[in-house]
């Protein structure tokens, strides 16, 4: 009897259109709603620092006494009046009647000022800025006033915490746009010139963008409830990782429907055959980078713990999209999607040829690399890890220790220039002292030994009524006293994002721990130093449990151990690697002054958890040819058949992280290269050649302890000849009974 082609059966109606058509509409309901929530993240956003704290870090606790010592939550504004010689007495009128302008912009609150400084070139005012408000247009109106106000030809300047706030938020200004449009923008570029078709790449966006618009709907509403804190980084990390995820996993299932279609002439059966072909790899794919993401709930820095649920609900989101959307938008086009190179049905006798060296039926590139993997497998690897090892002694000269806040927004800025003229004409520290709250008993011991610790130009008992800023000099002699507590204002020497002004704040605490155990220090520098400290503490944390959780996922897809404990290897010495290269690139090319303290814990998470990916896109097919064919023709025939996709995956991903640099955060910048370059280091070298060369040369001891591993090649080809796993797994059972 005939066999029948498989996909020539008719499919149900239903299952030809209808449930294709339901899904597209219900994703498209999806994005209706969740397309407009995109405008209002910033409802549910912060970007102050201290909020991203853990409750335990000292800066916090001073930070909740702080609150207890005033009535608002105002955060001050320093404005600076500089000139090029000493301000004349007309001039300093001028100044002042500056205060009564910009009490009247603040309806009212306490203007400190102004303050001359010594050399008479410069005055200072101090305004309180409620931290509830939109700190962006006030600040913006104070610099508007002040301009406008100022004596003629002198510069003006609004710095400060709500300087500097104001700044960082124009500089995420690009979250919501710029940054879409070139990620979207590079990834249609090179779906075109992967595809050569029209319509495929648009389905491809689709997909993504549909994606996306579920993340923020999801996002949103978790924000909403007060489950997760959001920030402008979380908000751009999630819009690169969904569309590059979404992608990925839309190039894998087109892949295997591009081969189905090769097979069968009828559409929906080569949907499902796609389908329950790449199923298992993107679900696995999924769940090792969720479930690293999810690590980083482990994070004691609240900034790190609530990227974590938000980047993993955008990559379920792109999950789901690449499981259900693009099958259906498949379904709906057939082989329409590739036009105009529609894919051809292959005659019979060429769909499944018994493959001896696993390179029959592959040319090009990835023959060459098949080849040259089977020629010389060891010294292919082994050039590949001493490649990877130079690369990674670059590592020793990265600064991850935190750079100064004046350092983050790489394009020019008002507030920063502010902290420069500070610096030239008063303490450096002025505008945001260090804050310490210490027993009353103790008051003015504490008072003393932080006037005579070094590098504190100025110290202050808080009066009564008076509000928490530097600026008013002299020590008040009735204290403010809330609950047996007193407050303390002192005026550092250095500018207060500086590192000499974190190790202020590191003496201070030794000494004022010796006269009051309890003392507490907070402020701006403190935030900053207990921000670092709490990110180096993280990374040894976390490392560890996202390497346990991506190698556990690994065994229970690839039913062994061997080959995961090399995979996950493989992966972190390419993040070594890649950190070492971005390290000299940052210092000697781009010339940062250093690194977040977060940027090694983020580039680990997402260059191991996306690394681990394609590795799992190439061993899960390696796995299912070395089935049929063996285990070292199995390997070349799965390098040569996911060459190409995972290639393109590789530089779409690359690409959308690359486009995180435009929006101008030294963060951002640095993450952007690191995961970009990552990726296309680990495809190109340890996917492409470390992983195939050094399987090859350990053969079937790769599936140790497995049964796949227990038998010689030609006989697990002639087990394997039945087309089914299940088939050869009774063939090995009996094999290795006997």
């Amino acid at each position: 009897m005939k066999q029948r082609h498989p996909g020539t059966a008719r499919v149900p109606f239903w299952l030809r259109w209808l449930v294709p058509v339901l899904l597209v509409i219900t994703w498209l309901a999806i994005a209706g709603i969740g397309g407009p929530t995109f405008g209002r993240l910033e409802e549910v956003s912060s970007n102050d620092q201290a909020s991203f704290l853990p409750a335990s870090a000292e800066a916090t606790e001073a930070q909740d006494w702080q609150a207890k010592f005033r009535d608002s939550d105002e955060i001050p504004a320093v404005i600076v009046v500089e000139s090029e010689t000493a301000f004349t007495p007309a001039q300093l009128g001028e100044a002042a009647a500056l205060k009564a302008k910009l009490e009247e912009l603040q309806a009212g609150s306490a203007v400190i000022g102004p303050i001359p400084s010594e050399d008479g070139e410069a005055v200072q005012f101090v305004v309180p800025i409620s931290s509830s408000g939109e700190v962006k247009e006030i600040v913006q109106e104070l610099r508007d006033e002040v301009q406008a106000s100022a004596p003629e030809g002198m510069q003006t300047f609004v710095t400060g915490p709500a300087g500097l706030t104001a700044d960082l938020v124009s500089a995420f200004a690009g979250i919501d746009g710029i940054l879409l449009l070139v990620a979207l923008a590079a990834v249609f570029i090179i779906l075109l010139i992967v595809y050569r078709s029209l319509l495929l790449p648009i389905a491809v966006l689709f997909t993504s963008v549909f994606a996306l618009c579920a993340a923020i709907l999801l996002v949103f509403g978790m924000a909403k409830l007060g489950w997760i804190q959001l920030s402008g980084q979380s908000q751009g990390i999630l819009s690169i990782l969904v569309i590059g995820a979404a992608t990925d996993y839309a190039l894998l299932y087109v892949a295997r429907f591009r081969e189905a279609l090769t097979h069968t002439t009828n559409r929906t059966a080569a949907v499902l055959t796609a389908w329950k072909a790449s199923f298992e790899p993107i679900l696995a794919s999924g769940a090792t980078v969720i479930i690293a993401l999810l690590c980083l709930l482990f994070s004691d820095l609240n900034s790190n713990k609530a990227l974590g649920p938000v980047a993993a609900a955008g990559i379920l989101c792109s999950l789901f999209a690449a499981l259900t959307l693009l099958p259906a938008l498949m379904a709906l086009l057939g082989r329409t999607a590739f036009w105009p190179f529609r894919p051809k049905l292959v005659p019979d006798a060429e769909r499944e040829p018994r493959f001896v060296t696993g390179l029959e039926g592959q040319k090009g590139l990835w023959r060459a690399t098949g080849s040259l993997v089977a020629r010389r497998p060891r010294a292919v690897w082994v050039a590949s890890v001493l490649l990877l090892l130079v690369a990674s002694a670059g590592i020793l000269q990265l600064k991850a220790n935190g750079v100064p806040q004046t350092d983050v927004i790489l394009t020019a800025s008002n507030a920063v220039d502010g902290q420069d003229a500070l610096a030239r004409h008063f303490d450096a520290g002025s505008g945001s002292p260090a804050v310490i709250v210490t027993d009353e008993a103790k008051a003015q011991e504490v008072l003393d030994k932080t006037k005579a610790t070094g590098g504190v130009g100025d110290a202050y008992l808080l009066a009564e009524g008076s509000v928490p800023i530097t600026g008013a000099p002299g020590a008040p002699s009735t204290p403010d006293v809330r609950e047996g507590r007193v407050l303390i204002n002192a005026t550092l020497n250095y500018a207060a994002d500086s590192n000499d002004a974190e190790n202020v704040v590191v003496k201070l605490r030794e000494e004022l721990k010796k006269i009051d155990d309890g003392a507490l220090v907070g402020g701006v520098t403190a935030t900053a130093l207990d921000t670092n400290t709490t990110a180096q503490r993280d990374l040894l944390v976390i490392i560890p449990v996202v390497l346990a959780v991506i190698l556990l996922i690994l065994m229970l897809l690839l039913r062994s151990v061997l080959a995961p404990v090399l995979l996950v290897a493989s992966v972190v010495l390419s993040y070594a690697a890649a950190m070492g290269v971005s390290a000299l690139v940052f210092n000697n090319i781009f010339g940062f002054p250093g690194a977040d303290a977060t940027v090694p814990l983020f580039g680990f998470v997402f260059l191991v958890a996306l690394g681990v990916d394609y590795n799992i896109f190439l061993m899960s097919r390696v796995r299912e040819e070395s089935l049929k064919h063996g285990t070292r023709p199995g390997i070349l025939r799965g390098l040569g058949v996911t060459g190409g996709v995972i290639t393109s995956a590789g530089v779409v991903l690359a690409a959308t992280f690359a486009a995180l640099g435009v929006i101008p955060i030294m963060f951002l910048v640095q993450l952007a290269f690191i995961v970009a370059f990552g990726v296309l280091l680990d495809t190109v070298l340890v996917r492409s050649l470390l992983v195939p060369a050094l399987s090859y040369d350990l053969g079937r001891r790769i599936w140790w302890p497995s049964r796949l591993g227990r038998l010689a090649d030609d006989e697990r080809a002639i087990a394997g000849s039945r087309g089914d796993e299940a088939g050869l797994e009774t063939d090995l059972e009996g094999a290795s009974r006997s």
